[in-house]
């Protein structure tokens, strides 16, 4: 191999070529002593292990030897000179294509794959933008049939039906405060001055007293008109077995401090 290696027309001695193989032969061989003392050597200190820079040491000085005698044989050497042939250039060529062919289609699979992921990636992406716009139709459903609703709930509409309900409201408290006066008036008159007159000891009284309907509405109206003092002097007009019904029963409450006034018990609150 090292006679094909070198030029034919070149002047360099073929004993030279020899002698070099006889080098590096005797380089191997010392090598390859070497590495049996130290397979000796490891063989002995039996489970004693080099340390790892000895270790590393003797890999360096056997690198170095390597590369020193493959540096040696190449400056030995002489280059071969190929002529620039049309059928060396041919070859060249080939071999440049070739290789130029083998670096395209690793690029080409490289980009296929590529390609691949990108377009599982858009297949998702698009699966996702469609979600999206089902999610965007929806919504814009939902406010268009809110918009409808909230054009047709005009104010007038809203103010009708609040007056309308106002109106509801009004008829039922009258209907109520009819229903109520009805029965205080069925249940609980105002006592008969003809009974009274024949009573000794009661004096007639020229106080034109007042129904207990109308000692309740007094109340009431003192109750949500004046809030802060929702107390009500006693008059005479008041009848006292009246006045104590309501005090009885808790539906009024006398004043802590001035026995004379009242006030309706505050039920709404």
């Amino acid at each position: 191999m090292n006679q094909q290696d070198l030029d034919p027309d070149s002047t360099t001695d073929v004993g030279d070529v020899t002698n070099t193989e006889e080098e590096l032969i005797r380089e191997c061989e010392e090598m390859w002593k070497d590495m049996e003392e130290c397979q000796n050597k490891l063989s002995l200190t039996g489970t004693e292990t080099l340390t790892d820079s000895n270790a590393q040491l003797s890999l360096l000085i056997m690198q170095v030897k390597c590369l020193t005698a493959e540096l040696s044989q190449w400056q030995k050497k002489t280059p071969e000179i190929i002529p620039l042939t049309e059928d060396v250039l041919i070859t060249l060529g080939k071999e440049e294509f070739q290789k130029l062919r083998q670096d395209l289609e690793m690029v080409l699979s490289t980009m296929e794959s590529k390609n691949e992921k990108l377009k599982e990636d858009l297949e998702r992406e698009q699966r996702w933008l469609d979600e999206q716009q089902q999610i965007m139709e929806s919504l814009n459903v939902l406010h268009s049939e809110l918009k409808n609703k909230v054009e047709t709930f005009s104010e007038s509409r809203v103010f009708n039906e609040l007056k309308t309900k106002m109106l509801n409201v009004k008829e039922y408290k009258e209907k109520l405060l009819s229903t109520l006066g009805k029965f205080l008036e069925d249940h609980f008159p105002l006592p008969d001055r003809s009974v009274k007159k024949k009573k000794k000891n009661i004096q007639e009284s020229t106080v034109q007293l007042i129904t207990l309907h109308e000692m309740l509405e007094i109340l009431i109206n003192r109750l949500f008109d004046v809030p802060h003092d929702p107390y009500v002097k006693i008059s005479d007009s008041f009848w006292p077995p009246y006045v104590e019904l309501l005090l009885r029963n808790g539906i009024a409450l006398r004043h802590p401090e001035d026995p004379t006034r009242i006030r309706l018990e505050a039920f709404h609150q």
